[in-house]
């Protein structure tokens, strides 16, 4: 290869061809041409073969390293540690937060169960107190079908709220309006004017609505009243509504005994005659809005009050633990999306193509995204535990969504530490794989469960307790669905018409059929058919898609020094001779 003059046109194409290695790139004729020019000059015909080689070198090594680097990011923390030494912080952390969010939850499920039960506790011992006669009946069996029954009730109720003080077992007080209790209404709603005539079956009804209330204030000193509602005149025939209104105050002093301070409560009560209907049934019921508000002066001896701020403090601990696993988390979702920007923007320049959608997914790691959604809901409700404590608010059920959902979150995210193991990651790619074909399953099925639910409510909602609105319509056939309460569903049916009885025989009939013995046999064989797939595709060993093909093609192990990029380039680069020379071995 010294000298060039001798070689023929012929000659001088194959030696073009064999030394360049990129025919399929280099296809243009100034190309070409200046192969020819390079060779005719003797030595830099060598030095132009030279340049070829080394820059197909540099190229092999650039898929190399991006291909070794794909490697890694799909590295399980254990795997990253033996590659590059790094500590597998994120893993660690998981398991620390997991420890102190549960910890966390307990402590705050438990003093929340005592407001729940003090607020429940409150509320039956008010029908107790209040309601004639009250023997825990079943909302709507409460009621009364006279005039005489109804104002006996209302004095009922005025007396025992007058009486208060000399009746409760608990610490119940009246509120205060400055120096003043405030007072007791008793509020009717009525048509404005009407004539009412069921005989001659003719009515007038002016159907403006008109309030009358009467105030009844509190005693003081304490005596038994003389309860008199003779000048407070019900119109029984135009009548809607009747209401009572009254404000009691009370204070949670079990929370005393576990080093929480105690919450003033303010019980707004509304007890209702309901006459809407004017069936001659008038249905009464007893409801109350419950505000907790922080004690205006309060002094608790016998009890440290250090422990209110050592839970303070630890809601504090596992705030700043949770921002720390959302930083690192958002950064790994962050570098997940330049990564995926960069194989794309790769497999486009050396390759020609274009990376499918389902490659690209591959790199937004959807457990980190969950990681990042409970952090978030961890830290606001941490943030509205210490203001509940601090008695800043009281949100109670807010407090409890944020922390119970954070803390759900949470643990099905160990899931994904499970799945790096292949005994145990079955659950979760199963799952990942039959999603799509699920989703499209349950719309078809949602269509004709809808409509089942739809014709139920319209047809057997007048002759069926479980009928009578759609939403329960919709718990009633779940409840068919899964096998339950399906004789008493069946049994109940009011026979009244026998056509809407025979009707709801075939209605309910066609629909434990279909959903129980199709659509659950087809949803089930969805799920076991993907499954099968799965163990299939794991024994076969083969890549699912493009993007694990081109990255199994680094047989780089994690231990062998290849991946480290802090202390030089000198050990990557023996790893690069390696492969390069086994490259030009198959060529």
């Amino acid at each position: 290869m010294e000298d060039f003059d001798w070689v023929d046109d012929r000659e001088v194409q194959f030696v073009i061809h064999h030394y360049s290695g990129r025919s399929a790139v280099m296809d243009d004729s100034g190309a070409a041409y200046l192969a020819f020019s390079d060779l005719s000059g003797g030595g830099s015909g060598s030095m132009w073969v030279e340049s070829l080689a080394r820059q197909e070198r540099q190229e092999q090594q650039e898929v190399e390293a991006f291909r070794r680097r794909l490697k890694y990011f799909f590295m399980n923390p254990c795997e990253k540690y033996h590659a590059r030494g790094r500590k597998p912080w994120k893993l660690m952390l998981q398991i620390i937060k997991i420890a102190v969010i549960t910890a966390q939850l307990v402590s705050f499920g438990l003093s929340n169960q005592m407001v729940v039960a003090f607020k429940e506790e409150n509320l039956m011992a008010f029908k107790h107190l209040f309601l004639k006669d009250y023997a825990s009946h079943d909302p709507g069996d409460y009621a009364v079908y006279t005039q005489a029954e109804v104002y006996t009730h209302l004095s009922h109720v005025v007396k025992q709220f007058l009486c208060l003080r000399n009746l409760t077992v608990g610490n119940h007080a009246y509120e205060k309006d400055g120096h003043f209790y405030a007072p007791l209404l008793v509020c009717q709603q009525f048509y404005h004017n009407g004539s009412i005539s069921p005989a001659n079956e003719t009515f007038e009804i002016d159907a403006q609505v008109e309030k009358e209330c009467l105030e009844i204030y509190p005693l003081q000193p304490v005596s038994v009243p003389d309860v008199n509602l003779s000048n407070f005149t019900l119109q029984f025939k135009r009548l809607l509504e009747v209401n009572v209104y009254f404000t009691l105050k009370a204070i949670n002093l079990q929370t005393v005994q576990h080093h929480e301070l105690p919450d003033c409560y303010d019980f707004s009560i509304t007890i209702t005659f309901d006459n809407r209907a004017h069936s001659g049934r008038i249905r009464v019921d007893l409801d109350n809005d419950v505000d907790i508000n922080e004690c205006r002066d309060w002094k608790v001896t016998g009890a440290s009050p250090k422990n209110i701020y050592y839970t303070v403090l630890f809601d504090t601990v596992i705030i700043l633990t949770c921002l720390a696993s959302l930083v690192l988390c958002t950064r790994s979702v962050a570098t997940g999306v330049q990564l995926q920007f960069d194989y794309t923007t790769f497999f486009k320049n050396h390759f020609g193509k274009r990376v499918s959608w389902s490659d690209r997914m591959e790199f937004i790691n959807g457990w980190y995204i969950l990681i990042v959604v409970s952090d978030v809901l961890t830290i606001t409700g941490s943030v509205l535990k210490i203001a509940i404590q601090l008695k800043v608010v009281t949100s109670y059920d807010v407090c409890s969504i944020l922390l119970g959902t954070g803390t759900m979150l949470v643990w099905i995210g160990v899931l994904r530490y499970m799945g790096y193991f292949k005994k145990y990651n079955i659950l979760i790619i199963t799952l990942r794989a039959a999603f799509p074909n699920v989703m499209r399953f349950c719309c078809c099925a949602a269509m004709i469960y809808l409509g089942y639910c739809f014709c139920g409510w319209i047809v057997l909602g007048p002759y069926h307790e479980k009928f009578r609105s759609l939403n329960t319509v919709c718990e009633c056939l779940f409840s068919l669905i899964n096998g339950d309460d399906m004789f008493t569903t069946f049994k109940t049916m009011q026979q009244k018409s026998y056509l809407v009885w025979l009707f709801g025989r075939v209605y309910l009939y066609t629909f434990v059929s279909l959903f129980i013995y199709m659509v659950l046999s087809l949803f089930i064989t969805l799920i076991t058919d993907t499954y099968e797939t799965i163990k299939q595709q794991q024994v076969d060993t083969e890549p699912a898609s493009e993007l694990h093909a081109f990255v199994s093609e680094c047989k780089d192990h994690p231990n062998s020094g290849c991946y480290r990029v802090d202390d030089g380039s000198s050990p990557c680069l023996v790893c690069c001779g390696r492969r390069l020379n086994c490259l030009h071995e198959r060529h």
